[in-house]
């Protein structure tokens, strides 16, 4: 007589912080038939999902998934996989957190903008530090209801660039959310290329025009062109193979690039971000929304330290970061009048 075996369910992976890029993600999961815990610090969010469920809205669909969801001091129990998705600033507090929930072989994939797997790794190690590049369009709605907004880049790889089955895992589970999903081998010249694109979007947060409107402006293109450079040039400073993504060509903004290849990055971007539902970033939301801090000291400000230790001026990128603190005071509007104090640098000169 033969023996059936039944298949064995797979061991529950925890995503930390079950906002838009943690919920939208962790959603596609549960579809696909693996067990999600979610983690958040809002309760409301949390009870949310355990009583109704978390919602995915949006024009790729609207579904309703059903998780587990805990406060953090509500977690029990190790885990092999924890997918870290809070906010930049956030990352340090959280890892801390994570740490006693941390299987022995356990480790943590940033999901998430910046270079948050420096500071996970001076955490827990850069052998269970694994790395992930992000640029779809999501926001957090209200508690358990995340809007997906559009596609866009999705990318994992290792650290040191080596596969291992822990990522192939992963990567498997990711093309159930998005199928153009990347397993790379450079990770780090996606983070770096996001660097770019993500000072960009900083910029553009500066006002109250969308993404594709502020890029499309002749009037603030040498600026925002001479931002994106300063950013590349701590990259090409490293010896960092940059990779694009979503119609963003970081090659268009190295010391070396022609007027004509960056004009045609502009043009590119206008229009993929024209096609999103997310006209608008996340850090806008966060000014104009939600009225807190952005990502921008934890995000985009490393990128100051890391070019001056290779003698490399960041004037412009220093003015942003002022600019975004200046806004979050309520010092500011978010304003094509603020975004044009870009073209002041610290010095106070144009």
């Amino acid at each position: 007589m033969s023996v059936v075996t039944q298949p064995q369910t797979p061991a529950p992976l925890v995503i930390w912080g079950a906002g838009a890029i943690g919920g939208a993600i962790g959603a596609s999961f549960i579809d696909a038939g693996q067990p999600v815990i979610f983690v958040d610090n809002v309760a409301e969010h949390v009870t949310a999902i355990n009583q109704h469920g978390l919602r995915i809205t949006g024009p790729l669909g609207d579904k309703v998934v059903q998780a587990q969801a805990f406060l953090p001091e509500q977690l029990e129990g190790s885990f092999r996989c924890v997918l870290l998705a809070v906010k930049s600033h956030h990352t340090a507090a959280a890892i801390r957190q994570i740490v006693p929930h941390l299987a022995p072989d356990g480790f943590v994939v940033s999901m998430q903008n910046g270079l948050n797997e420096r500071v996970i790794a001076d955490e827990i190690g850069i052998e269970r530090t694994v790395g992930a590049f992000l640029n779809f369009g999501a926001d957090f709605l209200e508690p358990g209801v995340i809007h997906h907004g559009g596609r866009g880049a999705v990318v994992i790889g290792e650290l040191d660039g080596v596969t291992r089955p822990r990522t192939a895992t992963l990567y498997s589970l990711l093309l159930q959310f998005d199928a153009a999903a990347i397993l790379t081998p450079n990770i780090w010249g996606f983070l770096w290329a996001k660097m770019i694109y993500g000072a960009l979007l900083f910029a553009t947060a500066l006002s109250d025009d969308s993404i594709a409107d502020v890029l499309a402006m002749p009037r603030f293109r040498p600026v925002l062109t001479a931002l994106a450079r300063e950013i590349g040039s701590v990259a090409h400073a490293q010896n960092i193979v940059l990779e694009g993504f979503d119609g963003f060509d970081p090659s268009a903004f190295l010391p070396d690039a022609s007027p004509e290849h960056t004009r045609q990055s502009f043009e590119d971007m206008v229009a993929h971000n024209r096609r999103s539902a997310k006209s608008h970033s996340g850090i806008w939301r966060d000014l104009a929304v939600r009225k807190r801090q952005t990502e921008i000291d934890a995000q985009i400000a490393p990128a100051i330290d890391i070019g001056r230790g290779f003698d490399l001026p960041m004037p412009l990128t220093t003015q942003l970061v002022h600019l975004i603190h200046r806004i979050e005071r309520g010092e500011l509007p978010q304003s094509l009048a603020t975004l044009a104090l870009l073209e002041i640098n610290e010095t106070g000169t144009a």
